[in-house]
């Protein structure tokens, strides 16, 4: 696994716990308020099927069969009571009479309208009120993903469309639900890359759209440090350390020589400066 792999892992993993983290603390808060006001009763809205579930929503022997709750006929009674009210679920081919106990259909455990019934005296139906669970893209407005140009993985970044004062927060990818029909500007921000906008038309299609940004480049001060001289003295030392020893022998007695020489020179000179006068300029 490269770098960038393990990277990108590592940030998933983390998503999906503050995902999970987020969840439970929401779980928790509808808990503590159905404990607080103490409903009579409520319904949770579903998508992917046209049915009225109702518990319980598991068995005692873990197999997919009916078993009822000891409300039964008033559980019926209330889901009948929905799905007259709508057409398309009244008349389901799939599920006798547009309605089902949970366990019937497929066994869960830790459900909230079971959890509702037991622990705050709450009876609940699960509305399963549309056979599409993935709208078309132009229902939906835009979505895809943010990504960093330096390494392609996914950013945490916002999404906000220009006049809706609004912003959304991406995870792993984003979604934001837009009229169909208009024209848009949406910007993908981060701290520390450089906000991207472009324009959407969704009834062109333009749904669909991913932003790469660029990180921000910072430049700290004007000093230009120069390591040359430790660069000369590093190169010293590792030519000192390969063991050339004749050549440091020849250099040294070839300095010694140049510098006597020197001398000498320096000694014949001042001798003959004082033996000689010197002569003074002419004057016309």
């Amino acid at each position: 696994m490269s770098n960038s792999d393990l990277e990108n892992s590592i940030i998933e993993f983390g998503q999906r716990c503050s995902n999970i983290s987020r969840i439970y603390s929401q779980k928790r808060a509808i808990m503590n308020w159905l404990s607080d006001i103490q409903f009579t009763a409520s319904a949770t809205l579903h998508g992917g099927a046209l049915v009225a579930n109702y518990l319980w929503d598991g068995t005692q022997d873990k197999r997919t069969n009916y078993y009822a709750c000891p409300d039964d006929e008033t559980f019926r009674f209330m889901a009948s009571i929905y799905i007259h009210s709508h057409y398309n679920m009244s008349f389901s081919k799939e599920f006798l009479g547009g309605i089902t106990s949970g366990a019937s259909w497929y066994p869960i455990y830790g459900g909230m309208q079971d959890w509702n019934y037991i622990h705050a005296g709450c009876f609940e139906l699960t509305l399963e009120v549309s056979d599409n669970k993935w709208p078309a893209a132009n229902e939906t407005g835009v979505h895809r993903r943010i990504f960093s140009s330096d390494n392609g993985r996914p950013l945490p970044a916002s999404i906000t469309i220009k006049g809706i004062n609004y912003m959304v927060k991406v995870g792993r990818d984003y979604d934001r639900l837009l009229h169909p029909g208009d024209k848009y500007k949406v910007v993908a921000t981060m701290p520390g890359y450089k906000s991207k906008t472009t324009c959407i038309r969704l009834d062109e299609g333009l749904t669909t759209v991913d932003f790469v940004l660029d990180p921000e480049v910072t430049v700290k001060g004007n000093v230009h440090e120069c390591n040359c001289g430790s660069n000369n003295r590093l190169d010293l030392v590792k030519f000192l350390s390969g063991g050339h020893w004749e050549v440091y022998f020849t250099v040294i007695v070839a300095l010694g020589f140049l510098l006597l020489l020197v001398q000498r020179t320096k000694l014949n000179l001042s001798k003959h400066s004082r033996s000689v006068v010197p002569k003074r300029p002419a004057v016309v």
